[in-house]
């Protein structure tokens, strides 16, 4: 309405100027000149664009009118060449495209990993259409009750979207058309820079998450490693330790009388030789419950074998084709089959279990179902229960995952390993100890 009126004070001031004033010039005040008025028409003719941008920019700069699609798109270059930041350029995008195009209110979306986010809305303090947007099929414009939707590409990418709402019984004018497609082909870079952003914020969560996760995992292998030490050490000194302790006394007793008594020095040797042996089996029990000795010499699927073989459910394992596995790896498999087989065996009233082991180019997979009931995945204590702890706690230390999925037809376990130098280090809190006897 300003720059009509300004535009309606233009013309009338060239009349008065040209036609009025020109005719007290040359004393013809009756009647208007014709040549006057052919010129007036001219001049307003060739000033009339300039006029009506010049009105445009004032009005817009002192907030008395809309934007024209020209102003919009230079501010909105300026904006992204200027010092806004990231966080900042969809509002300002969204504020943009709303005035100028008179919208009753504009959103801009991001493509963050494949899914679309809202990222700003104008006016904000409006209630705006946030339902999710899908990822359409190719570039058009889509219109739904007034809604217009615009992908926007760069290098073949989809960054985003723009959205907006026209208002009730005003659609779009093809200038205005033309005004929305403008901004969606300049806002790829932009929506580049945020989207970029949004995706390392989102990885800096997903690492904080972790971070957090195997700091918890390595609080809790301390924890074990010392409960562990503690019981070795009781079961040591309560048990090989005496038997030691008794064979040491009775060699020197031995010696001490093999001068006068040989044939009683004889006896007591020849006793020493039982006590050598309990003293032998009491180390390997111990070392058994700490390694078992088949996993060291015959490998992972020897050792599966093995453990399951006499149980009450029957349990059938699958290691054809693999390999011997480092040691570590081994050792955390072996163990995660064990926990999986022991919980399937309290829980899931299971008739058969099958392990799987596979060696793939860039992992290792163990896999572990039953055939049992299941369990319901959104309960808590069925997910952080001590077992699928201490699998995750194992796997940590490796490098590698465990993943838990139950159905009503039973419980699948999977635990992998990458193939990378962790899976393989020392960087393990608990070193692998030694089979013993």
């Amino acid at each position: 309405m300003v720059v009509l009126l300004g535009l309606a004070g233009f013309v009338v001031w060239v009349y008065v100027v040209v036609v009025l004033g020109g005719g007290a010039l040359i004393d013809r005040t009756d009647s208007p000149s014709v040549p006057l008025s052919v010129l007036a028409t001219t001049v307003v003719a060739l000033l009339f664009a300039r006029v009506q941008s010049a009105l445009e920019r004032a009005a817009i700069r002192f907030g008395l009118g809309g934007a024209t699609p020209y102003d919009v798109l230079s501010h909105f270059s300026d904006g992204v060449t200027s010092a806004y930041a990231n966080d900042e350029l969809p509002a300002r995008m969204a504020m943009l495209l709303a005035r100028g195009t008179g919208a009753k209110w504009a959103q801009v979306w991001l493509n963050v990993s494949g899914r679309m986010s809202l990222a700003a809305a104008w006016p904000t303090d409006i209630d705006t259409d946030r339902r999710s947007l899908l990822l359409p099929p190719e570039d058009i414009v889509a219109t739904d009750e007034g809604v217009r939707t615009l992908p926007v590409r760069h290098g073949g990418h989809l960054l985003g979207m723009l959205r907006l709402q026209e208002r009730p019984g005003l659609a779009l004018t093809l200038v205005e058309e033309r005004l929305f497609a403008g901004l969606a082909a300049q806002a790829g870079l932009v929506l580049r820079r945020v989207g970029l952003q949004a995706q390392l914020a989102d990885r800096r969560a997903e690492l904080l998450v972790r971070s957090q996760e195997i700091k918890a995992s390595r609080e809790r292998l301390i924890e074990t490693q010392d409960a562990e030490r503690s019981r070795l050490e009781r079961d040591l000194h309560d048990g090989a330790q005496q038997h030691l302790v008794a064979l040491t006394v009775n060699l020197r007793l031995a010696l001490t009388i093999i001068v006068r008594s040989p044939k009683r020095a004889a006896s007591v040797l020849a006793d020493q030789a039982v006590a050598a042996s309990v003293a032998i089996e009491t180390l390997s029990a111990l070392s058994r419950g700490i390694y078992p000795r088949q996993l060291a010499d015959e490998g992972l699927g020897a050792a599966l074998r093995a453990a399951v073989a006499g149980g009450a459910m029957a349990v059938a394992v699958d290691t054809d084709g693999v390999a011997r596995l480092p040691a570590q790896v081994e050792a955390t498999l072996y163990f995660c089959c064990m926990e999986a087989v022991q919980n399937a065996a309290k829980h899931s009233q299971a008739d058969q279990v099958s392990v799987r082991v596979n060696e793939e180019p860039d992992r290792w997979c163990l896999t572990v179902t039953d055939d049992g009931i299941g369990f319901d995945q959104t309960h808590t204590a069925a997910t952080t229960g001590v077992g699928l702890l201490n699998m995750r706690d194992r796997l940590d230390a490796v490098g590698g995952t465990v993943e838990v999925v139950s159905e009503r037809t039973g419980t699948t376990v999977t635990a992998v390993v990458p193939r990378t130098d962790e899976a393989v280090g020392d960087h393990a809190l608990m070193p692998l100890p030694h089979p013993v006897g």
